[in-house]
């Protein structure tokens, strides 16, 4: 599907696109008068595998190396930061890595390997520093409005490049967290679709109903068949009924679904060594490693959006074994899923972000922990066609806040969606009588971090 595809359209335009392809819809100028052009720039990634962090992980003990904190140990803040609050170095070593010398926490020894991949992003900002506001910003661009997801509205700008698989998949959500891969006001087909984060040993299926167990194949088809018919007839009586051009589109992708999504959830056909690499088995990685390996075998597919959670990064105490012990769990895995897409030839062209809602304050809480800070953090990527060992922006000195190559979310935004060949300007969709966006009216792409 042609990613330069015409943009901007209503509600039902949307939903036939679904099933005829943009491109072709385009064309024929269907797009009722309300199609802009997207901007003339290539792509440089086609799919996307976000690593959503959630709790926020502290930027000063990971990836943004603060020596002049670690001479500030103990002292008391003063003037317009928390009076009172005593400043804590971080108790890990950094170390330069690879020929770009990326200074990266002893915390992440596997990924430090991967130094060169990495562009790291140390000047990001969000609006508020609670969580579950904060979630809503970095997935949907909005805490106060119900908005559809980043993962929505790429798909939505790309289309699907498997018509067998949904385009936009969440592996392991939080509980609670269907906004933050919904569709909202954009057609439903957009919305991620949730694989459970399951271990090996259990007996639930990661996806509910994946498997029928009182039809064949080709008495589901006849069944469907039947339904599909009078659910066309029903269309036919009432043709402006959107949801019911939804249903029939998502209940052939469900059929579609069920041959081929069993196989690449499959991961007990992995060589032992693959399955070594990403932490398959152990102690720590097992969970975390086999959704990084369901990624991959989605991305290899031509699935758009994948989004693998993992939580527990919320350290307000404990800071020393609980902060450790959650860089146990993702490490491994996400320095084996980089090496797999790099000697499989997808990272070039596959963009993976790592990161959480904000980060955590350099100065104690509780003795051995950080509280919440939104006004300077880290995230990375990694492939995708930015700058490899390149750090932007940066903290004050202390890592409190962003000073340098600041970028709130919207930014953040407007930089996934153009290295995916898509102007967040005029990626719009038409809603209660207004033109709405990923990114609002805000937005910057840093062209500084672009290869």
């Amino acid at each position: 599907m042609n990613t330069q595809h015409e943009l901007g359209c209503t509600r039902r335009d949307a939903l036939r696109a679904t099933t005829l392809g943009f491109g072709l819809l385009a064309l024929n100028g269907l797009l009722a008068g309300r199609a802009r052009a997207a901007a003339p720039f290539q792509a440089r990634a086609k799919r996307v595998i976000l690593l959503a962090m959630g709790g926020a992980p502290s930027h000063v003990d990971t990836f943004d190396y603060k020596p002049e904190l670690a001479k500030h140990d103990g002292q008391t803040l003063s003037g317009r930061y928390r009076q009172g609050a005593k400043l804590l170095a971080s108790p890990w070593e950094f170390e330069q890595h690879g020929k770009s010398g990326l200074w990266i926490s002893a915390l992440f020894p596997q990924l430090a390997a991967h130094a060169d991949e990495l562009c790291l992003l140390r000047g990001m900002q969000t609006d508020v520093p609670a969580h579950a506001q904060a979630v809503l910003m970095q997935h949907t661009g909005s805490f106060q409005f119900v908005r559809p997801s980043l993962g929505a509205w790429t798909l939505y700008g790309l289309g699907s490049a498997n018509q067998n698989l949904p385009g936009f998949v969440t592996i392991g959500p939080p509980a609670g967290s269907a906004q933050s891969y919904g569709s909202a006001f954009l057609p439903a087909t957009f919305q991620g679709m949730p694989i459970a984060n399951l271990r090996g040993g259990r007996n639930a299926e990661p996806v509910a109903n994946i498997k029928n167990a009182r039809f064949d194949r080709a008495a589901q088809r006849e069944q469907l068949d039947l339904l599909q018919k009078l659910n066309r007839e029903a269309l036919e009586r009432e043709p402006k009924n959107d949801e019911l051009e939804g249903v029939i589109e998502s209940y052939e992708l469900a059929f579609r679904m069920q041959a081929e999504l069993p196989a690449l959830l499959d991961l007990s056909k992995e060589p032992k060594a693959t399955q070594d690499a990403y932490g398959i088995g152990g102690a720590d990685t097992d969970a975390f490693a086999r959704q990084c390996l369901i990624a991959r075998h989605l991305a290899e597919q031509g699935v758009r959006f994948i989004e693998v959670h993992q939580g527990g990064w919320d350290h307000h105490r404990n800071l020393r074994n609980d902060l450790a012990a959650a860089c146990r769990k993702v490490d491994r895995p996400i320095a084996a899923l980089l090496g797999d897409l790099k000697q499989r030839g997808l990272l070039e062209d596959t963009l993976v972000i790592w990161g959480g809602e904000f980060g955590r304050t350099p100065y104690a809480q509780n003795g051995d922990g950080r509280d919440h800070n939104h006004k300077g953090f880290t995230t990375w990527f990694a492939g995708g066609g930015v700058k490899g060992g390149y750090s932007h922006g940066a903290t004050d000195e202390n890592g409190i806040e962003a000073v340098e190559g600041k970028l709130s979310m919207h930014d953040w935004h407007a930089t996934i969606l153009h290295l995916l060949g898509l102007d967040h300007e005029r990626l719009t969709f038409n809603h209660a009588g207004r033109d709405f966006r990923l990114t609002d009216v805000h937005g910057r792409v840093a062209t500084e971090i672009l290869a």
